[in-house]
């Protein structure tokens, strides 16, 4: 993709820079602040500005367009009432812009739509219809219905007026900034954004780069400025459901072609590390398709080597599920490279693990599970915070060394997304014999979270007392949770009891729990009756 000369802007342009100055924005909009981003500016060696929408009072840029629309209307379109589809954001645009002009508004959003979002639109009295599961099964009913009820349909992207009412944001951005900035970077679904924010910075600054950002599993824009004509996506990506379009409007594609200079994608690790680094620097909590930008910022710093630029990322949304969060601060650190997942394979003999811990030193772990199986060799799977690739090879190389051979799983999706959760299994039957180590006992201990805690409780374990069960996940706690399985010699379960006392905190014993005893227990221990679990 070429960009425009200096003194050239785009064919077209000053029909669209007329649209945009005339634009109808501010009876619903504020004029979002571009805030500085001092956490992000020191990591990338930039200085990283933040065009603030999710400030806006739907959380999000989209009401923008979907006024300017429909202020534009005639009374009479109006009175019949006005129709959109909407993953969740354009959809609160058009309820708040159908308050404010008096009209009635029919919504109909993919039933995978973040119920906050649905809610949301609900509470500005439109008649919300869920239906299909994208957007564009969605807006495929919009237009039946439109056609059924003679309503007016408000595109969520492909319409000049709602691009025109988008670009207001570059407008504001270049008053905002002092000098032009080096480049602006967009997030990506239908093109609204980037074609409304292009058509006027390239307007007036054709020097400044306008990059635009997609998930690379609904990346429409990028390939359709590849192949140079839109292309249809058999399917997208829904974790970035703002932005999750099969195609491009037409209109939106004209512009990109001659507004955009480059296209990054980004994964959804990628995103959720975008997020807390907005969080760190804001305190805000952006939805993914909001982060979208900074996470394609940070990709194009680290591609291209840029410092000393002065970037602007558009936070365009941030319409965030609560219960999305979980998933987000876990998969934060895999993004940003902070944490790696590794499987190790230990001998199984005792004081192994302690060994094993003592190769770490001080490092903090995220995640620890372990199980007896074999009676030769054990497998661990363990997370590590890091301080990038090349840490997780420093370390991998010292376990190896000191006879831990060990995997990176850090890119494995098997592994991130389920195995985490799923590493153990029964405690074969020959085990404990083939061990020595008597009966395996289980307990919980509760612990505060700090450096040091886990390792400190490992190392006072005595070497004769054999860890079959080993769970440790760090969930942000005050307090951290280990779940631990233990072989103790006869001779020994004095020791071990005096050692449990002797503990400054909690712990329970769980060797009769029959959750257990059903799935952690030795491989042919049976129970009486599954019923008789019912109420212990």
């Amino acid at each position: 993709m070429s960009m425009p000369a200096a003194d050239d802007a785009f064919p077209g342009a000053t029909a669209y820079l007329q649209r945009i100055l005339r634009a109808r924005v501010y009876d619903v909009a504020i004029e979002s602040p571009l805030d500085p981003a001092p956490n992000l500016s020191r990591r990338l060696h930039n200085k990283v500005l933040l065009k603030r929408e999710d400030l806006q009072p739907v959380f999000s840029f989209k009401l923008r367009g979907a006024y300017n629309k429909m202020a534009g209307l005639e009374r009479a379109e109006l009175d019949r009432g006005v129709i959109a589809a909407s993953a969740g954001n354009h959809a609160q645009g058009v309820a708040l812009a159908a308050q404010r002009l008096g009209c009635t508004a029919v919504i109909v959003m993919p039933v995978t739509t973040p119920e906050m979002k649905v809610r949301s639109v609900a509470a500005r009295g439109a008649e919300v219809v869920l239906h299909g599961d994208t957007y564009d099964e969605a807006c495929e009913e919009a237009h039946r219905l439109q056609r059924q009820r003679g309503l007016t349909f408000i595109h969520p992207f492909d319409d000049p007026d709602v691009i025109a009412g988008q670009g207001t944001i570059g407008l504001e951005i270049l008053r905002q900034c002092s000098d032009p900035p080096d480049a602006i970077y967009v997030a990506v679904g239908g093109g609204g954004l980037i074609a409304g924010i292009g058509a006027y910075v390239k307007s007036l600054w054709p020097r400044v780069e306008v990059i635009g950002v997609e998930p690379s599993d609904a990346d429409a824009m990028t390939r359709s400025l590849a192949e140079g004509k839109r292309v249809r996506l058999d399917q997208v990506g829904l974790f970035a459901d703002g932005v999750a379009v099969r195609q491009v409007g037409v209109h939106t594609f004209a512009l990109a072609q001659r507004c955009v200079d480059r296209m990054v994608t980004v994964d959804t690790d990628e995103i959720c590390a975008a997020i807390k680094d907005v969080f760190e620097d804001t305190r805000s909590i952006l939805e993914p398709a909001g982060a979208l930008s900074v996470a394609g910022m940070k990709k194009d710093v680290a591609q291209r080597h840029l410092r000393d630029r002065t970037l602007v990322a558009v936070a365009c949304g941030a319409n965030m599920n609560f219960d999305r969060l979980a998933f987000v601060a876990e998969r934060a650190e895999l993004g940003e490279e902070r944490e790696a997942l590794l499987a190790v394979e230990i001998p199984e003999r005792p004081g192994s693990l302690a060994r094993f811990c003592a190769v770490l030193g001080q490092r903090s772990l995220t995640e620890f599970s372990y199980r007896l199986a074999d009676p030769q060799l054990a497998h661990i799977f363990v997370g590590v915070q890091i301080s990038g690739p090349q840490d997780t090879r420093q370390l991998m190389d010292a376990l190896e060394s000191q006879g831990f051979p060990c995997l990176d799983l850090s890119g494995d999706e098997l592994a991130k997304l389920h195995l985490c959760h799923m590493v153990g299994g029964r405690l074969p039957a020959s085990a404990g014999a083939a061990l020595d180590q008597g009966e395996e006992r289980l307990y919980r201990f509760v612990f505060p979270e700090r450096p040091g805690a886990l390792m400190a409780f490992v190392n006072a374990l005595h070497p004769n007392w054999n860890i079959s069960i080993f769970h440790y996940r760090n969930h942000g706690a005050d307090v951290g949770r280990i779940v631990v399985g233990v072989q103790v010699p006869p001779a020994e379960l004095e020791a071990w009891q005096a050692f449990l006392a002797d503990l400054p905190y909690q712990h329970w014993e769980e060797t009769s729990n029959p959750a257990y005893r059903l799935f952690l227990g030795e491989v042919g221990s049976t129970l009486p009756s599954l019923n008789g679990l019912v109420g212990v």
